[in-house]
Parts: structure tokens; sequence; C-alpha cells
């Protein structure tokens, strides 16, 4: 089966707002993240394993508010206590979480198709960010993450980079083509680059 992306139609490529007269690193950049394998992992409150004790990917699962650990395949973003969102280009990854983590200890779930990820990058990400979103983007730095909302959408952002700012948001799927609008909306006086 072919997944079809939630932007197919509506993402184009091109130079959109004020772009005119602009450097192209002044520009917002902005792409969709497709193919990459979404995994959610839930440790159950009466598990009594230790999260120090699994590793994915060589990266162990973090407790440590708002952190993400990373290398250069996958990303596991810590979303809440005993709550984590793994993402990865490794797709064969999954059997590998599965047979690592005890069904007794946790839930696993493949999220791969319910999600739009939507990419900004450039210096004034963050400026785009918080037109529409209340948390305090000052305090946001590499590999940190957060769950929050954007234009009433609820949204997880995950900060891949800061030099240059590099900004990843994940929605529902069902949300996707709204909240690539107002993104694109919001970067129109910065002007973007979609790529």
């Amino acid at each position: 089966m072919t997944s079809i992306s939630s932007l197919e139609n509506i993402h184009k490529k091109g130079l959109f707002g004020d772009h005119e007269k602009k450097s192209e690193n002044k520009l917002v950049k902005i792409k969709e993240q497709k193919k990459l394998l979404i995994v959610q992992i839930v440790q159950f409150k009466n598990s009594s394993s230790s999260i120090k004790d699994y590793n994915i990917d060589d990266l162990n699962l973090s407790d440590e508010r708002l952190k993400v650990s990373s290398n250069n395949n996958t990303r596991i973003m810590w979303c809440g206590p005993k709550h984590w969102l793994l993402v990865s280009t490794k797709k064969e990854l999954l059997t590998t979480i599965k047979k690592s983590l005890k069904d007794t200890e946790f839930a696993v779930t493949d999220l791969s198709h319910s999600r739009t990820i939507i990419e900004l990058e450039g210096e004034n990400s963050k400026e785009v960010l918080k037109k529409g979103c209340p948390f305090n983007f000052n305090e946001l730095k590499k590999n940190h993450c957060v769950n929050s909302v954007f234009h009433g959408i609820t949204i997880t952002i995950d900060m891949i980079d800061d030099s240059p700012d590099k900004i990843r948001l994940f929605a529902l799927r069902s949300f996707g083509e709204s909240l690539y609008h107002s993104i694109t909306d919001s970067s129109l006086e910065f002007g973007y680059k979609c790529l």
C-alpha cells in the first residue's frame, strides 16, 4: 500500500511572501518530511523496570523534561512522564523496538501514517511560531521538544538544530492541511521558500 501525504495537493515548491531582494538565508524554508518511522512508546504505570535498562538504536529513553536523545538516524523525544515519541529514518527499527521493549511493560504504537510533519528552517522560524503558539520560544534549545498548540491545533515541536534554527512540527494528519496554511500565512512577512 502506498502512503499519500496529507499535503500532497497543497505543498508547492517555490518562493512566496516578501521574498524579493532577500538573500536565501533570510527566508524561512518550509518542507514536508515524509517516509519517517514515528513510534509512540508509553511505559505502563505499574511497570517495575527502569528505563535506563532499555536502549533503542544506541539511544536511551530519557526521563528529563523537554529532552531529546538523538543520533544521525533516530530522535527520541520526551513527551511526558513515561511517554516518548521516536522518529527515525530506519523503518526496520519498529521490529527491534517491539523485540527489546517488553509488552508487559510498554505500549508501542506505530503512528507513521497518522502524522503530518512540517519542517521549518531559518533565522525567523521561531518568529513564525510565536505568531500562533503560547510557548516561550526563547527557551527552546537544540535537542529540546515541547507539546503545545498552534492556532488551536495540537502540535509537538522538536528543535533539531539552532545554527540555523531547524524545527519539526508534528500534528495529526487530519489537521495537516490547516497547520500548513497557518504556518505559511505566518511566514508571509519574512518571505519563505517551499522545498
